[in-house]
């Protein structure tokens, strides 16, 4: 890339997290770029989330794109993950939210395209963005036909592991029973270390690992849990999965697995511990994986991992489409806007954003052979089906998954129960 085409590519709004973690929220958005006044505008404004201090894979794809397209200027707006849905909701509803937003599927989340759509907050998107959406998920992406999130990965929810560091501290290989799994967390313990590092302090991970959990928990045995739900004919109250879900991560806790004070811990203590070789393991996104190793040892081997199940239970997975990008319907440059996501569904623009985030490409991820890949552990989970979408994804509205992000909080400082929890999570569905 040339210097003066980088040049052009301009930061607002909110800085990315450092690796201090610091977490300064945006007073405004960009959208208030000089040249996207004009419904024709090359310019444009674009909003994504961020966990680290490390250059996004938006970023460079946003600089590639104005490489290949010298008449535009994109200006990016990094936002630290842990506040971005309700900073995007809050620059929505002031009217100064950027031209183009990292969004999700479905209503569980702040961010999620169905509750910003039915307010009005999204332009209903192309055949191209709806050619994308994968079968039988039409719900999480479309009103009345409609699709208003262009879908852009296949993702695991599971551990993303170092298994360099989980050999140099004399495991052979990532435990795959319970018993096994605890014995770990003791002999990595006992050496100041952590099998798992948590951001604690910070919801979305909290929130990440509980579901995770409760893949093996709750899904593996009741794939169409949030069905009955839905239906009236279960609560998680009365769920003894869920409950074992929540007793999982204060057992986690009490055994040892998380690092001291993970309570407290933002995303800066993932990206610490995992390169740093003081942590081998969290739940994060599979394409973590890519990120963290740019600022870990060549021997870290970073691996998608599945989490035991319960004694006798079976291993299942998170695994959907997690990750859109939507068009704000307010915005000045929305042609500008649609050829840029028209572009990031090439052939070309898929593969480079498979290359830099290591997410699962949404338009060939069936066709790739991951037997070699950091997925490897996962592929048979994969080939069988044994994986459910991300639950917050079908959640009704965002208050479920808040619920259960602060309830974790609450159980790893001892201010929750685990009855508590579930119930505030039931209030919320029914809210």
């Amino acid at each position: 890339m040339t210097q003066h085409r980088r040049s052009r590519i301009v930061r607002t709004g909110v800085l990315a997290v450092t690796a201090a973690g610091a977490l300064i929220l945006a007073g405004c958005s960009g959208s208030s770029t000089p040249d996207s006044s004009d419904g024709g505008s090359q310019s444009f404004t674009f909003t994504f989330a961020t966990s680290n201090d490390l250059e996004s894979p938006y970023e460079t794809l946003a600089n590639e794109y104005m490489d290949a397209n010298p008449d535009v200027t994109i200006t990016v707006n990094p936002t630290p993950n842990d506040k971005y849905g309700e900073t995007i909701r809050t620059q929505l509803q002031a009217g100064n939210a950027s031209d183009v937003i990292q969004t999700t599927p479905g209503s569980g989340d702040a961010r999620g395209i169905i509750p910003l759509a039915e307010a009005g907050f999204l332009e209903p998107l192309g055949e191209t963005a709806a050619s994308l959406v994968p079968s039988g998920s039409e719900s999480i992406f479309e009103i009345d036909g409609k699709v208003y999130g262009q879908p852009l990965d296949f993702t695991i929810g599971s551990i993303v592991a170092s298994i360099g560091t989980l050999n140099m501290n004399g495991i052979d290989e990532f435990p795959t029973t319970e018993s096994d799994f605890y014995a770990a967390c003791d002999q990595l313990a006992a050496d100041g270390k952590s099998l798992l590092v948590l951001a604690g302090a910070a919801g979305p991970n909290a929130g990440l690992t509980a579901q995770a959990i409760s893949a093996t928990r709750v899904y593996a045995q009741t794939p169409d849990w949030n069905q009955q739900r839905a239906d009236g004919t279960v609560t998680f109250a009365d769920s003894q999965g869920w409950k074992d879900t929540l007793q999982t991560i204060i057992d986690l806790n009490d055994g040892g697995c998380f690092q001291d004070g993970a309570e407290g811990g933002g995303f800066d203590a993932i990206t610490n511990g995992l390169s740093q070789g003081t942590s081998v393991g969290s739940f994060i996104p599979s394409g973590s994986a890519i990120e963290i190793a740019k600022a870990a040892p060549a021997e870290a081997n970073f691996q998608v991992e599945p989490f035991p199940p319960a004694d006798g239970g079976k291993e299942y997975i998170l695994a959907s489409s997690n990750y859109t990008l939507s068009i704000n319907a307010a915005s000045k440059a929305k042609d500008a806007a649609a050829d840029f996501l028209e572009w990031m569904a090439s052939d070309e623009a898929q593969q480079r954003y498979h290359e830099l985030s290591g997410e699962l490409p949404i338009s060939a991820y069936k066709d790739m052979d991951l037997s070699d890949t950091i997925y490897a552990p996962v592929v048979d989970l994969l080939a069988e089906g044994s994986y459910t979408p991300l639950p917050n994804n079908i959640w009704p509205n965002p208050s479920v998954y808040e619920a259960l992000q602060v309830g974790v909080q609450g159980l790893l400082t001892g201010q929750k129960t685990i009855d508590q929890v579930l119930a505030d999570m039931d209030a919320a569905w029914d809210a």
